[in-house]
């Protein structure tokens, strides 16, 4: 059963109680076959095409209101409404997939507060950027486990500083497991979107992220065409070895117009984002994926003064090649808005959100991310059901 309308909003109050409370460790074992029912295998369905539409993600769960990448910020996002819940994946030493934005933990967790890893702390290039800090890929999952959350953003987000190591940093199999349990108990499935963080810089260090993903995904009942996930990366040699390895719908991120997939500097590839968005790039896209996740700049471009400018022909263009779009990231706040919605001075207060979204949706994308479910899925109700959008 697909969530809508009323059914679907909670009283924000009640939502903000049971997603601050900790939540216990998930106990170990396999999937069973009403885990697999619950994640959506089943024949006759819909798949992706049944989401409602536009669609909202909540990015990294319910970001804005929880640290990010939490059971908390999961739960809240669901509480909230959203659609579908994002998880980034990077790997520890052991070879286990954990859910972080990067593999540098030092902004996301009290790593700095152990002494016992301060030797841990140094500097990596990472997709050619130097990056000083502490680094998954240098922790045991067990070492990682002593480890808690925090606010990644905490002068924008102060407030969410209140939730600071209330959570352990989950791995992706705990997630299915609570995916699986919170579809059993709304009676719904629990739609996720996974990102695969860096996959060349960890497949260079034997680390790869594909085929361990792939694994759990066949284990947990997520690899089939209509399986309730969708494989997201902005390398599309990660999302083309993930489309030879599992059949669940697959997603090419792109960033800005000027730049070029850490895959595409390795392989010598000339193309830049700009070449994938034109018809033949979008062409190729469709070859392997049924999706992009563009940046909103790519559909609304910004002018200098932050303004937005008028829409590409991107929306129209990957539509007529019959892929999804689901942009990045909507969120609350006057630092992340176009100036047009800001509100005030104060970078960390609320603008007209809403506007904000009402014009993204008008674009006729089929979803988005957002930090801010809530905001996302009352803006996103004007426009269900059956109402078109004006570039469909």
């Amino acid at each position: 059963m697909t969530q809508g309308g009323a059914a679907r909003r909670t009283v924000l109050g009640a939502a903000v109680l049971a997603a601050g409370t900790g939540m216990t460790s998930l106990a170990a074992g396999t999937a069973s076959a009403a885990s697999a029912s619950a994640a959506g295998g089943g024949h006759g369905d819909k798949g992706h095409r049944g989401l409602p539409y536009p669609t909202v993600i909540g990015h990294r769960g319910a970001s804005g209101y929880r640290p990010e990448h939490t059971l908390g910020s999961y739960r809240l996002a669901l509480d909230l409404g959203a659609d579908v819940v994002e998880q980034d994946l990077v790997p520890t030493r052991d070879g286990h997939l954990v859910c972080r934005h990067e593999n540098e933990i030092g902004g996301t967790t009290d790593v700095a507060d152990h002494p016992e890893f301060a030797s841990r702390r140094t500097t990596k290039s990472v997709d050619g950027v130097s990056v000083t800090g502490w680094f998954t890929e240098d922790f045991t999952l067990a070492e990682l486990k002593t480890l808690r959350a925090k606010e990644r953003i905490p002068a924008v987000r102060q407030r969410n500083t209140l939730y600071d190591g209330q959570w352990a940093v989950p791995t992706f199999e705990e997630v299915l497991r609570w995916a699986d349990r919170e579809g059993r108990r709304r009676g719904e499935r629990v739609w996720l979107h996974v990102e695969t963080k860096h996959p060349s810089y960890f497949r260079g260090l034997g680390l790869g992220l594909e085929e361990p993903l792939a694994r759990l995904l066949r284990r947990y009942g997520r690899d089939g065409r209509d399986a309730a996930v969708f494989l997201q990366s902005f390398e599309p040699s990660s999302i083309q070895r993930l489309s030879r390895l599992v059949s669940a719908p697959r997603v090419v991120l792109l960033s800005g117009a000027g730049t070029r997939p850490w895959d595409f500097e390795q392989a010598g590839d000339p193309r830049t984002v700009a070449d994938l968005v034109k018809p033949e790039g979008l062409k190729w896209i469709a070859g392997f994926a049924q999706g992009i996740g563009p940046t909103m700049d790519l559909i609304l471009p910004r002018d200098a003064a932050g303004r937005l400018g008028t829409p590409t022909t991107l929306v129209k263009d990957a539509h007529a090649r019959g892929l999804l779009l689901h942009p990045y990231t909507a969120r609350n706040e006057n630092s992340f808005l176009p100036a047009e919605y800001r509100r005030g001075t104060d970078p960390a207060a609320y603008g007209d959100a809403l506007g904000a979204f009402r014009t993204y949706f008008e674009q006729g994308i089929d979803g988005i991310f957002t930090d801010n479910p809530d905001t996302g899925l009352l803006a996103a109700e004007a426009f269900r059901p059956g109402r078109r959008p004006v570039n469909g």
